[in-house]
């Protein structure tokens, strides 16, 4: 992802996605549930995603993922915008996704499993 911009145009690309204030700041949402935001730093924006997939990404591409102390303890990382990973990042966006849709919304689009 180059951009915020980027990032939430591939969000809007998911049924019932919806722009909506997530502390302040409109953030792609599915029923009320944030999947990411831009972040705190200027060059990255953080994303929902599961604690231990949280520690295998920083293990895998810490040149993409990483963190603040602020996100420590919490189900969301930073992702650095221009890194060649726009694949894997697509992906844990479809994830963030999944992980927040009710099951007739996941069947709806096709992902009955898990992407």
């Amino acid at each position: 992802m180059g951009d915020w911009e980027e990032a939430v145009a591939f969000a809007r690309t998911l049924p019932d996605v919806v722009m909506e204030s997530w502390w302040g700041t409109l953030c792609p949402k599915i029923n009320g549930k944030g999947l990411m935001s831009p972040g705190r730093e200027k060059d990255s924006f953080a994303l929902m995603v599961t604690h231990p997939e949280k520690q295998i990404l920083f293990e895998t591409d810490p040149d993409t993922f990483w963190q603040t102390d602020h996100y420590a303890n919490y189900p969301m990382l930073l992702v650095r915008y221009g890194t060649g990973s726009r694949e894997r990042i697509t992906l844990y966006i479809q994830r963030a996704w999944w992980d927040r849709a009710k099951k007739p919304q996941r069947v709806a689009a096709g992902m009955g499993e898990r992407p």
